[in-house]
């Protein structure tokens, strides 16, 4: 009789156990319940996975430091890491960070990191660091992506050679048809205030940028990992649209990250958003 009742006991408190709050939910791209290390063994099958998330998300840069600790497990020197977060024109200061050369002071001092760098991007430069892993700066310098914003592409011609080793490749193949491009006129327009077409191409000179860094760093067999805004890589767009004009061949897998009031089931508009899509209640305490 006492086992029963140990046993009864022992059912409710995982059954209280498994009733609490719970920080987040992991789902496929058809809202399909999914486990964590089954998603691990599908991104270790491409080429270049893109984590889209956002950026005052808690989870979301919990999730990138988890992945990128199972990715190196397998990949081990063959991963290379990359980020929105560090533009191109800092390269060299990540390099010499990376490589001992300047201290972490000269380093924090000198980089042009976002505001929450220290608790959010900080951890995973230091894995890089410990393990010997590259870690590229993929995006834009922000000065031309507003040269961009006030003159469209054409304010790129005047850079000079030096400067254009810094962005992508010029002209870009840039299609304002691409919804993430055409839906942002709207979208930004709905807010209020002059809204211009260019707009779209500023933010498609740091998708084109940021895909032109990383198919410049991967190397066949290496798994690139890279670092965005969920706008940057959702709905397979953004970066993922430029990267398949360039080289369509590679396998590419994404993951996401969107707030529900409740986490379970996942909402049907977040269906095929991304390979993976992690749901975080929308009272989920911010970063910033």
């Amino acid at each position: 009789m006492k086992y029963r009742i140990l046993f009864f006991a022992m059912f409710v408190i995982f059954a209280a156990m498994k009733s609490d709050k719970e920080a987040f939910e992991l789902y496929d791209a058809n809202g399909k319940d999914v486990k964590y290390d089954k998603m691990i063994k599908e991104l270790l099958k491409a080429d270049i996975v893109f984590f889209g998330e956002l950026h005052n998300n808690p989870i979301s840069h919990w999730f990138e430091l988890e992945i990128t600790k199972s990715l190196y497990d397998t990949k081990k020197s063959d991963l290379v890491l990359g980020a929105e977060m560090f533009e191109s024109d800092n390269q060299l200061l990540v390099d010499e960070y990376l490589d001992g050369t300047i201290k972490t002071k000269n380093f924090e001092a000198e980089a042009k990191l976002w505001p929450n760098y220290s608790t959010d991007y900080k951890p995973l430069l230091e894995f890089a660091k410990e393990n010997d892993l590259r870690f590229i700066a993929t995006n834009i310098p922000r000065r031309y992506a507003a040269l961009v914003n006030k003159k469209g592409f054409e304010g790129l011609d005047s850079l000079s050679s030096e400067a254009k080793k810094l962005i992508a490749p010029l002209p870009v193949n840039y299609d304002p048809e691409v919804n993430c491009y055409k839906s942002m006129i709207e979208m930004m327009g709905g807010m209020g205030g002059h809204v211009t077409a260019n707009i779209p191409k500023a933010q498609a000179i740091k998708d084109a940028t940021m895909a032109y860094f990383i198919l410049q760093n991967w190397e066949k067999g290496q798994l690139f990992l890279h670092y965005d805004g969920s706008y940057h890589s959702d709905n397979y767009e953004g970066i993922v649209w430029w990267i398949k004009q360039a080289n369509p061949k590679l396998k590419i897998r994404t993951i996401t990250t969107v707030e529900q009031d409740t986490i379970n089931p996942m909402s049907d508009d977040f269906k095929n958003t991304a390979d993976f899509i992690i749901v975080v209640p929308s009272a989920m305490t911010k970063t910033y």
